[in-house]
């Protein structure tokens, strides 16, 4: 997938474990994880808005754009 979650990082930066972003933001331990191990198909709006209030982050600072490889353009 093209869109890595660095929610580990600034998990790590702040020192907080999954549980406590879990109960802070009001979502699933379970839910957590998923995102921060980019298994995540989706996140909703309000969940990432709960997360970067929490954070005290940006959206950019936990998503991020990744072309893969082999989809830029080369030779045939």
């Amino acid at each position: 997938m093209a869109i890595v979650v660095n929610l580990d990082v600034e998990l790590a930066r702040r020192k907080m474990s999954v549980t406590e972003l879990a109960e802070a933001v009001g979502i699933t331990v379970a839910n957590v994880s998923v995102l921060k191990n980019g298994r995540a198909k989706a996140i909703r709006f309000s969940t990432l808005d709960a997360i970067c209030r929490v954070l005290e982050c940006q959206p950019g600072d936990i998503l991020e754009h990744v072309p893969e490889s082999g989809s830029e353009g080369g030779a045939h």
